[in-house]
């Protein structure tokens, strides 16, 4: 490894410990895990609800995020998109 490159990683971690990290990074970061979290929640309902009509929709990140983003029209779409395909 160049020694520039490990001096680079030194002077980064310098400078993230005196200024820390932004809060607008871990602002954003929170939200998105608490929309993915409640897109897991909305999925979970939907399967709950849907087991007895034989509807399973998989609880990914992808479609966690799907139904986080976009609420009930997104688990919704999801739901559409299972009878569609399958």
């Amino acid at each position: 490894m160049n020694w520039w490159i490990i001096i680079g990683i030194v002077v980064l971690i310098g400078l993230l410990l005196v200024k820390g990290l932004p809060v607008n990074l871990i602002r954003g970061s929170g939200r998105l895990v608490m929309k993915i979290t409640i897109g897991v929640v909305f999925l979970f309902v939907c399967n709950l609800i849907g087991a007895s009509f034989g509807l399973y929709v998989p609880i990914n990140l992808f479609t966690a995020g799907i139904a986080g983003v976009l609420g009930i029209p997104g688990v919704a779409c999801l739901t559409v998109l299972h009878f569609w395909v399958i």
